[in-house]
């Protein structure tokens, strides 16, 4: 069984951490590890090696666990409508923001459909079927999550067709993956890409908060 790959697991601890992002006076407060997905640009090519080093890594879990999915996006639809909440107070009281805060504000209608399609695609039944990792920071997380993750992080979020069928394919080369995974990747990344808006919506808010 091969072993993880060089800082493989060090950039998949630094992918999600699961903390309280409120402080005790109901303030958004990133944990300090909690950073948007964004890790080293890679190529095609280098993608293609990166998801096998990925498969190679991975191991299944056994058993049945509870589907931690859903109450994460739960989780992160009230922070994304908190901070836009904080972002248009800020707008009405001729505070400046940053031009990523001007972005949410102007595509939070898009955000919020796409956490509705999210939880209209993805019902618990579903998620109860997907294999499971058994180790690492998304250890009980369904496997092909950790795959969209992944993807994410090296593409800084421009998730193309391209770089999704190398990824998956060379994965698959490794280890293949089950129907019900391929059927859930477009799923997984739209959850992927709503975690990541969390997490800068997370960074706006302290950073409007710090500005006074």
């Amino acid at each position: 069984m091969l072993g993880p790959p060089p800082g493989i697991k060090q950039r998949l601890e630094r992918l999600v951490n699961w903390y309280q992002t409120f402080d005790r006076n109901g303030q958004l407060q990133p944990p300090a590890d909690e950073q948007p997905l964004r890790a080293e640009l890679y190529s095609v090519n280098q993608l293609e090696h990166h998801a096998k080093m990925l498969a190679g890594w991975h191991e299944l879990a056994t058993g049945v666990a509870p589907g931690r999915l859903l109450p994460r996006l739960e989780e992160n639809e009230r922070i994304l409508v908190r901070t836009y909440d904080l972002l248009t107070v800020a707008v009405e009281k001729d505070r400046g923001i940053v031009p990523a805060a001007e972005w949410l504000l102007d595509n939070f209608y898009v955000i919020e459909e796409q956490i509705r399609t999210a939880r209209r695609h993805f019902p618990p039944s579903y998620g109860k079927g997907l294999p499971r990792l058994a180790k690492g920071p998304l250890a009980g997380y369904p496997r092909v999550y950790s795959i969209a993750m992944e993807l994410i992080s090296h593409v800084d979020g421009g998730v193309d067709a391209a770089s999704l069928s190398a990824f998956v394919a060379s994965y698959q080369a490794i280890k293949p993956l089950t129907l019900g995974e391929l059927w859930a990747v477009p799923i997984m990344l739209r959850l992927g890409l709503i975690e990541n808006l969390r997490r800068v919506a997370v960074r706006l808010s302290a950073s409007l908060r710090d500005r006074g």
